[in-house]
């Protein structure tokens, strides 16, 4: 009996002793990688970024989960259990209801554009800050002189025309429009790109099951990574294991190499819909082109529709962690390939000579650059406290808001 005891116990010592050893050998590999040690826990924060982390953070659901199919601007969010969201609004948004008409005792702005603009009007759990409407309501009278409300306009993955569909819809409800965009959007003026600048981002995908069953292979890849990262980082053990990253990170890598369902015979895909003409695919200046009109069509559609409802207006291009700013250590570790600098530069020149046609349009790309310390948690988000307090937010907000002042003939407070 005790030589059975004792022949378990090693077995279970040499299982330790393997999994001590296989924890070693990854801690080392990723301190070669990042070149510093990372916890495990902030590793696991990667597979996310910070907009993703915050709608799903303190559960195993995925962002998918959290997310509603609409029929005009492609997806919301929802307050459904078990995956919804409490704070969701009755139109699938972040932040303050809706109004169906103009509300005469408040000031109400729209602020459209993708997750950082989401971010600035509030999307997380309340009582996080409304940066804008804060800022607003501290510094500034309103040209109607009733407190300022911001709605939350913006969203995920979100880029033209979505905002712009969204303003469309609300036009009517509201007293000014404030657009912040173009990072979501420069994917599309990549060399290679070949798509419309209207192509819906991959959450449309993973709420429409047409779509989705034409692309199995992605949306079997983002189910599966996110069920087993959600599990493993709310794992209290597994969840601070370098180990486990790694085995995440793996099956990622090696699932995305397989191609498991092919669609190149299928006539009518979501690709061919948006698909560039070939004529123009081989010209990149050409391509170039089109991209940047089509982006300043919706805008200048935005300020068409703002005029003739006789609605303040007010467009800015956020800054981007390749332009305007010396990064930290830290933020070099968390902002990811920065080659885009150049591309976002072109794309910020083409969409400035609208101040010809007369949009009041701002470039916000030097915001940061006399700030030092931390601000971009990702690659365009803003790091935020366990309060949401953010220098990025805070900054953004004061900036805009005088901006705003200037160009609406704002009163001070």
């Amino acid at each position: 009996m005790k030589q059975r005891i004792f022949g378990w116990i090693s077995v279970l010592f040499g299982i330790v002793l393997a999994l001590a050893m296989i924890e070693v050998a990854a801690i080392a590999w990723l301190y070669i990688e990042d070149g510093r040690y990372t916890r495990a826990a902030d590793l696991f924060e990667r597979t996310q970024n910070t907009y993703l982390r915050d709608a799903t953070k303190g559960t195993t659901c995925r962002y998918v989960d959290t997310l509603y199919p609409h029929p005009y601007v492609a997806f919301v969010h929802h307050a459904n259990p078990p995956c919804g969201q409490s704070w969701v609004n009755n139109v699938g948004l972040y932040g303050h209801d809706f109004p169906t008409v103009r509300d005469p005792e408040k000031f109400t702005v729209i602020l459209t554009g993708g997750s950082v603009a989401s971010q600035l009007a509030q999307n997380a759990e309340p009582p996080a800050p409304r940066y804008l409407e804060e800022e607003l309501n501290r510094r500034f009278v309103s040209p109607n002189g009733k407190p300022w409300v911001v709605l939350n306009g913006g969203d995920g993955a979100w880029k033209e025309p979505q905002p712009f569909i969204l303003f469309a819809m609300y036009a009517n409800s509201v007293d000014a429009v404030v657009n912040l965009g173009g990072f979501n959007e420069h994917y599309f003026f990549w060399p290679g790109a070949h798509e419309r600048l209207e192509r819906p981002l991959s959450n449309f995908i993973e709420v429409n099951p047409f779509v989705a069953d034409e692309n199995f292979g992605d949306a079997a890849i983002g189910w599966v990574m996110g069920r087993l990262a959600g599990s493993l980082a709310a794992n209290p053990v597994l969840g601070r294991s370098h180990a486990a990253y790694l085995v995440v990170r793996g099956i990622e890598q090696a699932a995305k190499g397989q191609d498991i369902i092919k669609t190149s015979k299928k006539k009518t895909t979501l690709n061919s819909i948006f698909n560039m003409p070939e004529d123009i695919r081989r010209n990149p200046d050409r391509e170039f082109e089109v991209q940047i009109g089509l982006y300043q069509k919706y805008l200048r559609a935005t300020e068409a529709l703002a005029r003739d409802y006789g609605l303040k207006s007010a467009y800015f291009i956020q800054p981007a962690p390749a332009i305007g700013k010396t990064l930290t250590d830290e933020e070099k570790q968390l902002v990811g390939d920065l080659s885009y600098r150049d591309i976002y530069k072109k794309m910020i020149a083409g969409l400035m000579t609208l101040r010809e046609r007369g949009l009041p349009i701002y470039d916000l790309g030097d915001i940061f650059a006399n700030e030092k310390g931390l601000i971009y948690a990702d690659h365009i988000h803003y790091w935020r406290d366990s309060k949401s307090e953010s220098p990025g937010n805070r900054l953004m907000a004061t900036r805009i808001a005088d901006q705003l002042a200037e160009t609406w003939g704002l009163q001070k407070k």
